[in-house]
């Protein structure tokens, strides 16, 4: 698996995460789903990812998106 994909499966689980945990817990974990969104928004503008930095220093492989 090369770094964009993992990017794209981590904010995925995230996702879903929060779902599970807005439907046992409380409606106040949607935020998570909110910060994953503007997150995955301001990657694509600006080409900075966080998610990215953390898994390329875990050793995942780079992928063409995040370099």
């Amino acid at each position: 698996m090369n770094l964009d994909r993992a990017v794209l499966a981590v904010a995925g689980g995230m996702v879903l995460l929060s779902v599970l945990l807005t439907v046992v817990f409380s409606p106040w974990w949607l935020l998570l789903t909110a910060f994953v969104g503007l997150n995955l928004l301001q990657s694509s503008v600006t080409g900075f990812c966080p998610a990215a930095i953390v898994l390329r220093r875990l050793g995942v492989a780079e992928g063409c998106a995040f370099r």
